[in-house]
């Protein structure tokens, strides 16, 4: 492994961290106004200052909003995670909560395969399953006591790997930060009505009013720290590839558990713990899956041939070879400073 790929891996666990402590804001202002009105505030800040930004860097152009369709679907499903995830906050331990949103990439997996009619393999079935039977396991306790507002992280994580699914269509179609924009403001267009929906109907808690000053400064703190975590994420991803950075989200699980305990005195019980660990080592698992697909092909190949005599005339020049996404092609620069 290169050093610039470490340093990539770095900046994306940093990324991932951050997102844990966006996740303890969240937690400890979710009890001074109603959850789904602080998400819908949430994307409404986040999206003024990506707006901001893009109108900066990009002009006009960054708000060209293709396939609108494809965007609705990314907007509403962003708004169910978010919506779903500060709900669940409120209700359940936060570390319980960020493991079950861990099944999104399983779910996704199961979208893919209904949606974009890719084929998934038995071995992707099987991490599925056992990471549901994780599910299940962290929350034995919480179905007794709450009933079916427990699975709200499921339909979080239903939502969030919908999002997903739309981000794939949509790749390549616009800017990242653009497409972050779009997705913010249908969020918040989305989460507004609905919290007066809730409130109306007296199914959740009513709005007590305009927000306290302390919940302004921690949903602004909330959207600071998610775009920056999403930034350094991203970062890393175009030193690294995917398959490097990948592990590195569960670092987040960690931070859960961790700040879980130190702010809000929820300790885990044995079988959380153990069904924690069922749904990250079915992630793993998964991860580890599709990455075998990626790895070099069998040395006496003519495709590995290549690559070796690739490398060979890269050996004393700037540039370098990659062939764990695919064929075996040269980069050059690879080793530049990117600033």
């Amino acid at each position: 492994m290169r050093t610039d790929e470490r340093g990539a891996m770095l900046v994306a666990a940093t990324g991932f961290a951050l997102l844990s402590v966006s996740d303890a804001v969240v937690k400890c202002i979710i009890g001074l106004w109603p959850p789904v009105a602080i998400a819908a505030l949430r994307f409404a800040i986040g999206a003024g200052l990506l707006a901001t930004l893009v109108a900066l860097r990009e002009g006009r152009a960054g708000f060209a909003v293709p396939a609108p369709r494809i965007q609705l679907l990314r907007g509403v499903g962003m708004a169910v995670a978010s919506a779903c995830f500060f709900a669940s906050v409120k209700l359940l331990p936060l570390a319980t909560t960020t493991a079950i949103f861990f099944t999104s990439p399983m779910i996704t997996a199961i979208l893919s395969s209904l949606i974009l009619k890719e084929k998934a393999e038995r071995r992707t079935w099987f991490s599925i399953a056992v990471a549901f039977t994780g599910v299940l396991v962290v929350l034995r306790p919480n179905i007794l006591l709450l009933g079916w507002p427990a699975m709200l992280p499921l339909v979080g994580a239903f939502g969030m790997s919908l999002m997903v699914i739309g981000n794939r269509v949509v790749a390549g179609r616009s800017s990242a930060l653009g497409a972050q924009v779009v997705m913010a403001g249908i969020a918040a267009v989305c989460l507004a009505p609905f919290a007066l929906v809730v409130q109306s109907t007296g199914f959740g808690p009513a709005i007590p009013g305009p927000p306290e000053a302390r919940v302004i400064i921690g949903v602004v703190l909330v959207a600071s720290l998610a775009s920056l975590a999403h930034g350094l994420v991203y970062l890393g991803t175009t030193r690294a590839i995917a398959s490097q950075i990948a592990p590195m989200t569960y670092i987040q699980i960690v931070g859960a558990v961790s700040f879980g305990w130190l702010l809000f005195d929820e300790h885990p019980d044995f079988w959380t713990l153990i069904g924690i660990t069922v749904i990250v080592g079915a992630g793993l698992f998964l991860w580890q899956s599709e990455r075998q697909t990626l790895i070099e092909p069998a040395p006496w190949s003519a495709s590995a041939l290549m690559v070796r005599v690739q490398r060979r005339k890269c050996a004393n020049s700037l540039c370098d070879v990659d062939s764990e996404d695919g064929p075996a092609k040269i980069i050059w620069g690879s080793h530049d400073k990117i600033s």
